[in-house]
């Protein structure tokens, strides 16, 4: 393998490492759809829990307007890498996903 072929990916998938907030370093398998330098360097998961977040944030706040006794959602993300940055797409079945987040809510008695 040569360093263009590992340095760069074409509609694939490759590891890339990741900081995560507490410090610690993990690899992440990224998917890729296109031709992109992906670096060698350790990203950010920063994006990545910044989407999660934001999803929980929006679903919580229609939950509240329908008040539900109990609710749960499933969601996929698979993580992609766009210029640079590590980004989360939500996707169809957990077959791609690289994380699969379950959200629960259940009222107080």
């Amino acid at each position: 393998m040569t360093f263009a072929d590992s340095h760069f990916a074409d509609s694939s998938s490759g590891t890339v490492p990741v900081q995560l907030p507490n410090g610690a370093q993990v690899k992440v398998e990224i998917a890729q759809s296109g031709r992109e330098d992906v670096g060698f360097d350790v990203k950010s998961f920063q994006g990545v829990t910044d989407a999660i977040e934001g999803v929980a944030e929006a679903i919580t706040a229609s939950l509240q307007k329908v008040s539900p006794h109990k609710a749960s959602v499933k969601f996929g993300l698979e993580i992609q890498i766009e210029q640079g940055s590590l980004v989360a797409a939500i996707v169809r079945g957990t077959g791609k996903a690289n994380l699969e987040i379950t959200l629960e809510w259940e009222k107080a008695e």
